[in-house]
């Protein structure tokens, strides 16, 4: 009789940004036992200093994989972060923000669920929460419930009695308590990036709504926030 697999010796594959949010929940999978394979997307967002820490996280969590794959989303637009539009600067607002790329998450979720299938892993790890965020619709619990039903649908595993699970485990904590289950793993925030809009000179401008929120996550956690700030 072949014993279940347990997650110490279970591939996960883990969407991994390269900001503190994904970080955490990379740290958590590793936490649980899995082995981490790490995907980052390069769609050619406005900057690249997001996927330098993606390499630098995968690097310091042991990831047996760090895969980044290309996707040119300028091809599409739509977005602060993906077309010659600026990222507001005045605060998190009600609506949904210019700073949303359509569809991401849905996207992104789908090439990590491909490469989940491919490497015969059941578990994917995500970093989204509804609770401090922009609004983004591909945030909610209820996106993450209906992508892991759609994935039971569209995969061969799915069809043959396989069970994904898409773990978002900080899907009911906020930037606070974020910040303080990275401390409570030993994680070096540093290593990580917010900024939708870095500075010439290296620093994150401090006044989007990314910065905004992990500003007020750390100050909120009493825990000293590393990076360096142009505003």
């Amino acid at each position: 009789m072949t014993a279940t697999p347990t997650p110490q010796n279970t591939p996960a594959v883990v969407l991994l940004s390269g900001g503190l949010d994904s970080m955490v929940a990379a740290a958590i999978a590793r936490e649980s036992g899995h082995r981490l394979f790490a995907l980052t997307i390069d769609y050619n967002q406005r900057h690249r200093r997001e996927l330098e820490s993606a390499a630098a996280i995968a690097r310091t969590l042991g990831a047996e994989r760090h895969v980044v794959l290309p996707l040119d989303l300028r091809r599409f637009g739509g977005s602060a972060l993906t077309s010659d539009i600026a990222v507001p600067k005045d605060g998190v607002g009600p609506d949904i923000p210019v700073t949303y790329v359509p569809a991401r998450n849905l996207v992104f979720l789908s090439l990590t669920l491909a490469w989940a299938e491919a490497l015969g892993a059941q578990d994917i790890f995500i970093g989204v929460n509804a609770l401090d965020y922009s609004g983004y619709p591909d945030c909610r619990p209820e996106f993450i419930a209906g992508f892991q039903e759609l994935a039971r649908l569209a995969t061969r595993a799915g069809d043959t009695g396989g069970q994904f699970t898409i773990h978002a485990p900080l899907q009911y904590l906020g930037k606070a308590d974020i910040v303080r289950e990275a401390a409570r793993l030993g994680l070096d925030p540093g290593l990580s990036w917010s900024c939708y809009d870095p500075q010439p000179d290296g620093r994150a401008c401090g006044l989007c709504d990314s910065c905004r929120l992990r500003k007020a996550g750390f100050e909120q956690a009493g825990l000293t926030d590393p990076t360096r700030y142009a505003a």
